[in-house]
């Protein structure tokens, strides 16, 4: 178990693993993230099933499972980086500043929230949780090449991001998906709050969160170097493709719904 949490060796002030990491798009890589992608959709399509004729109080109850998991897993790690890195303010480096991990806060909103605000979280979580559960898994390159497969890190991120993907798939399936145009300026407005207030908090701490400053071995080194690390147009290219993304996803739908929609006589 020390040697799961990363606590088995020591040296430099900070504890570490023995393994060596087996490195990104490896089989163990490949196989550990088709076996939690494979997991998360086969519980979503089960899950989604057995609630879509429920009544909503009981549609709700997977949300608020899923975000009391989310958020229970994400507090262990931060406690255990803490613990392995000798520093009791590693945490600044674990905000839930990524788009990925602002799902730590859009779940519970799903769970608990009502309205509104309830309905933009559930498009949020819709729209991101997908995404952020394979670029969290198969594109997750840079956490393949710094550590162990089965690792706290990248089990325990596995965990979170194919948690996000369940909540999203859940949604569409049980018929939660609420995706009303009204609401689409609080979900840009939590995606673009989130992307300002990273960007501001990398500058502070010299830190990376939403990758707004380097592409650190994701997907995003297309654009990174298409304008050659340009530090005004890199991140203002990444957040574009967010919103591109979210308001295409409006539209989808909203074209989905309009040719459902019985024809009026």
């Amino acid at each position: 178990m020390k040697e799961f949490f990363g606590l088995a060796g020591y040296s430099d002030g900070e504890y570490h693993y023995l393994r060596d990491a087996q490195g990104a798009w490896g089989w163990e890589h490949l196989l550990f993230v088709s076996l939690l992608i494979a997991t998360m959709v086969v519980l979503a399509v089960f899950v989604g099933r057995y609630y879509k004729d429920k009544s909503l109080e009981r549609k709700n109850k997977p949300l608020i499972i899923s975000a009391i998991a989310i958020d229970s897993f994400e507090i262990v790690k931060i406690v255990v980086l803490c613990i392995r890195c000798q520093d009791a303010m590693h945490w600044i480096y674990v905000l839930p500043l990524f788009l990925c991990s602002v799902q730590l806060i859009a779940l519970p909103m799903c769970a608990f929230c009502h309205g509104r605000v309830r309905e933009a979280s559930l498009d949020f979580v819709m729209i991101f949780g997908i995404l952020g559960a394979v670029f969290g898994t198969i594109g997750a390159a840079q956490n393949y090449n710094a550590f162990p497969v089965l690792s706290m890190d990248n089990v325990f991120s596995g965990i979170t991001h194919t948690i996000s993907g369940f909540a999203s798939l859940y949604i569409i399936i049980s018929g939660l998906t609420s995706m009303k145009k009204k609401n689409m300026p609080i979900t840009l407005g939590i995606l673009l709050g989130v992307s300002v207030i990273a960007y501001i908090v990398n500058h502070i701490i010299d830190y990376n969160y939403m990758f707004l400053m380097n592409h650190d071995g994701t997907p995003y080194s297309i654009f990174y170097n298409m304008v050659d690390g340009n530090v005004v147009l890199y991140p203002l290219i990444v957040v574009g493709l967010f919103v591109i993304y979210a308001v295409g996803e409006y539209f989808i739908v909203d074209k989905i719904r309009s040719r459902k929609a019985p024809t009026e006589k």
